[in-house]
């Protein structure tokens, strides 16, 4: 069994993703537009396969109504029983009903978690202002809520706001999180990667995350395995296998590479001894797979 622990899917006549129908915009991972079409089970799963893998996290990706999002992921599941899937909605922690919309979310048999971003990358959160939710109380009490309910939070974030992260999730240790992306060290200057590598130790030490060095290509649209290599090598060094997993973070690393060759790379850089627990185990454990 092999399990990608970071994809997304999207049906544009089913679900209304506002990022997906604007035309021209140029975002921070580059230019959307060849993935600006439907992409479904059938076509992941074709790539997917012929890679060995045989089940999947579906994380939630931009919708105008998430409940809408969540509800077909599910239909999804339910259709392709051969194909294990679960899925990690959109709930704002924040919300009023919150305890609601948490309830109705757990009526899905395919929910494992809830995803929230905190940070894509720096022009992009200053638009959005969601770089304070780490300073809101009611994200923490939301973060606790999950742990509480035994549902996982994924974790999406710029190194900058590590520090303040970790003083946040040490609050809430029951919440199994995962961090997407090792983290998105946008800055690949050796000085960048420094202070990324200093600032991912102390989310490292906490016992409850997890790490997905995935995404690598949306801050190096030309990578390879040795413009990566840092990257993957400290994730592992950091957390350590049983604490990493494999995410393809398709279709968005389309734009860079196919999926035979993202994985070919993965597979280079991680050490052949950790290949059960970076393309299985870890996922397997945290997201709950029968």
């Amino acid at each position: 069994m092999k399990i990608d622990a970071h994809h997304h899917l999207w049906n544009l006549s089913e679900v209304y993703y506002p990022w997906l129908m604007e035309k021209g915009a140029l975002r921070f991972f580059g230019d959307p537009t060849p993935i600006q079409r439907d992409y479904l089970l059938q076509e992941f799963r074709k790539d997917a396969e012929s890679e060995g893998f045989t089940a999947s996290v579906h994380i939630q990706v931009g919708a105008a109504d998430p409940w809408a999002e969540a509800q077909w992921v599910q239909s999804v599941a339910d259709q392709t029983p051969d194909w294990p899937l679960v899925q990690v909605a959109f709930c704002d922690l924040t919300s009023d009903d919150l305890t609601a919309q948490l309830d109705r979310l757990q009526t899905l048999s395919s929910l494992r978690g809830v995803r929230q971003i905190i940070g894509r990358s720096p022009d992009e959160d200053n638009q959005t202002g969601t770089n304070s939710l780490l300073e809101d109380p009611r994200f923490l009490a939301g973060l606790q809520q999950l742990g509480e309910r035994n549902l996982s939070f994924d974790l999406q974030l710029l190194p900058g706001l590590m520090e303040q992260a970790v003083s946040v999730l040490q609050q809430a240790p029951e919440t199994k999180v995962a961090l997407c992306h090792a983290g998105s060290p946008h800055d690949r200057s050796d000085t960048g990667l420094e202070n990324w590598k200093v600032s991912l130790k102390s989310l490292s030490e906490l016992p409850q995350v997890y790490c997905k060095p995935s995404g690598l290509g949306m801050f190096d649209l030309g990578w390879s395995v040795d413009s990566v290599q840092p990257v993957v090598e400290t994730c592992l060094s950091q957390f350590r296998a049983d604490r990493c997993m494999f995410g393809s973070n398709f279709p968005v690393d389309s734009l860079y590479s196919s999926y035979e060759d993202l994985c070919a790379r993965h597979v280079e850089l991680v050490p052949e001894e950790d290949h059960a627990d970076v393309f299985c185990g870890s996922a397997r454990r945290f997201y709950e797979f029968d």
